[in-house]
């Protein structure tokens, strides 16, 4: 961390800061992709569970 950090010329928090933002918006992504490809592959089920 103290190495990222004085080679970034950014403090320590920042870069703890940017890691979390970096994975919530990539298991949103993650997640948003995995509910997508379900509603596709299983578009016929989930109509049918609707009625």
């Amino acid at each position: 961390m103290r190495e990222t950090a004085a080679r970034e010329g950014r403090s320590q928090n920042a870069i703890i800061i940017d890691a979390i933002r970096r994975y919530a918006t990539d298991r949103t992504r993650r997640r948003d992709e995995a509910v997508a490809r379900i509603v596709a592959e299983d578009a016929a089920l989930l109509d049918r569970l609707a009625r």
